[in-house]
């Protein structure tokens, strides 16, 4: 199955704030959906993240895009939409410890957002598709895909607007 995985735009929040789940808009849908049209084949089925930051992009991209909650970005809990110079140093020498396993106070771990992300994969029955989502989910997603301890997540780095293709065995 081949998925052309695409990150949001740019998200409308001040730099050094934590956001995952938190649900803010994005900027230059209308420039950056023209030039994914003039990139991706035509016809192929689109899921998205509900959020606004993909679902405006995805409504864009294709008439009658599929929102699926597994598909929104790491959970980050009490964290959600603080300064990251205001969260406990505690709390993230904890994550720093453990990246994949830790999961900030009332929210979710790395490992946990690659599962949901795994299993909605798992359950697509399609030879090709467009997914529109957040650089979390297509890190853990390829970091499986590629075999990367989690130490090397992290390594894995994708632009705001930009298009994976993977080829994903079956």
């Amino acid at each position: 199955m081949i998925l052309h995985l695409i990150r949001h735009p740019k998200p409308l929040v001040d730099a050094g704030i934590c956001y995952g789940r938190l649900d803010i808009s994005a900027e230059n849908f209308d420039e950056l959906a023209e030039s994914l049209l003039n990139e991706l084949p035509s016809g192929l089925p689109l899921w998205s993240s509900p959020l606004r930051r993909c679902r405006a992009l995805a409504e864009r991209l294709n008439a009658s895009p599929v929102f699926d909650d597994r598909l929104v970005e790491m959970d980050f809990g009490a964290w959600e939409g603080r300064a990251w110079d205001d969260i406990p140093r505690a709390e993230l020498d904890a994550w720093a410890t453990d990246v994949a396993g830790y999961a900030p106070p009332g929210g979710e771990s790395p490992l946990a957002l690659q599962q949901r992300a795994l299993d909605f994969v798992a359950g697509l029955d399609v030879p090709e598709a467009v997914i529109v989502t957040h650089a979390g989910v297509i890190r853990t997603l390829l970091a499986h895909w590629q075999g990367l301890p989690p130490a090397r997540w992290t390594e894995l780095v994708f632009d705001y607007g930009s298009c994976t293709r993977v080829e994903v065995p079956r």
